[in-house]
């Protein structure tokens, strides 16, 4: 399993897992960007690849692959349950954070905050297929980062689709960005902008 662990040097005791999207894993600039950033405040950061990405290097998860790979980020959750003793956040970029929220969703408590990078609210070009039917069940507070530019969903569709949650729910606008949020212009001070949203 490709697996990355980030060990602050002053550690907090809190812990965050990240995981990527469906064309990716978990070596893009995106996760290393954040999981340097977050371990630099004090929390124990894990990259890790989702199961499907595990049994295939390249190309989308194939039909099928969501309760694996939510299963898959329930390990990761159970193996640092065992590490830590702060609070367990879990963050993924569009699909990673998609499976993410329906985990949170289905099992209540945990999770103890989602980071939900460029939720993919549905896909391109075609706005009446939607990916909110879980939320409504979802009692973990969340992060939404999300860029005005972002064909898998408009900023108005997100803030609509956020009245469905129950849990306490924040949305971070990232100006000019697209669906993969960190760009040549931002690159310096975006990973920190996060941090400091989902700082509480």
């Amino acid at each position: 399993m490709n697996s990355h662990l980030h060990l602050p040097t002053d550690p907090g005791s809190d812990c965050l897992i990240l995981t990527h999207g469906a064309g990716a894993n978990c070596d893009t600039p995106l996760l290393i960007a954040l999981a340097d950033a977050f371990c630099a405040s004090g929390m124990t950061v894990l990259r890790f690849d989702l199961p499907f990405r595990q049994l295939r290097p390249h190309g989308p998860p194939p039909r099928g692959s969501a309760e694996r790979d939510q299963q898959g980020i329930r390990a990761a959750v159970a193996t640092m349950r065992q590490q830590t003793s702060g609070r367990l956040f879990v963050g993924g970029h569009s699909y990673g954070g998609r499976q993410a929220s329906m985990l949170a969703a289905a099992e209540p408590g945990l999770i103890d905050r989602l980071l939900l990078l460029s939720y993919p609210l549905h896909p391109p070009r075609r706005p009446d297929e939607l990916r909110t039917g879980h939320f409504p069940e979802l009692k973990t507070p969340a992060l939404f980062v999300h860029g005005t530019r972002d064909g898998f969903g408009s900023t108005d569709e997100l803030i609509a689709a956020l009245r469905l949650i129950p849990a306490r729910t924040e949305l971070l606008e990232i100006a000019g960005a697209g669906h993969e949020l960190m760009t040549k212009s931002n690159r310096q001070e975006f990973p920190n902008f996060v941090v400091e949203a989902f700082r509480f």
